[in-house]
């Protein structure tokens, strides 16, 4: 997709938590979107991360979660929550998102980074 930006969510706005309202129920039928107070709660965690991707247009195409902690043996990170719009999928969107993921954990000191995909 072409004029896809990429960014960390630092603030639970509006278009955010319309956007998670809007893709939630496009990755689990049994998830209640995330409410402006929890997206709040999330971006403050030091440990997480929300990747927004943008398209040319400027809506939220997609986003992805971004956990990174330290265990004994090393950093590690997980990719969560990983969720393109329906009218964006095949366009390398969830790809960028997953890129920047393992650039952002890489860069944090990750040894390993963890995705379970539920086809």
């Amino acid at each position: 997709m072409s004029g896809l930006e990429l960014s960390v969510a630092s603030s639970a706005t509006d278009e955010l938590v319309g956007a998670f309202a809007r893709l939630t129920p496009q990755l689990s039928s049994s998830a209640a979107a995330p409410s402006a107070p929890a997206l709040r709660a999330i971006i403050a965690h030091e440990a997480c991360r929300i990747l927004v991707a943008r398209s040319g247009e400027g809506g939220i195409a997609g986003v992805l979660t971004l956990v990174t902690f330290p265990i004994p043996t090393g950093a590690r990170a997980w990719v969560e929550d990983v969720v393109v719009d329906g009218e964006a999928r095949g366009a390398g969107v969830g790809a960028a998102l997953l890129d920047e993921a393992v650039r952002l954990a890489t860069a944090s000191g990750a040894k390993t980074v963890d995705l379970t995909s539920r086809p």
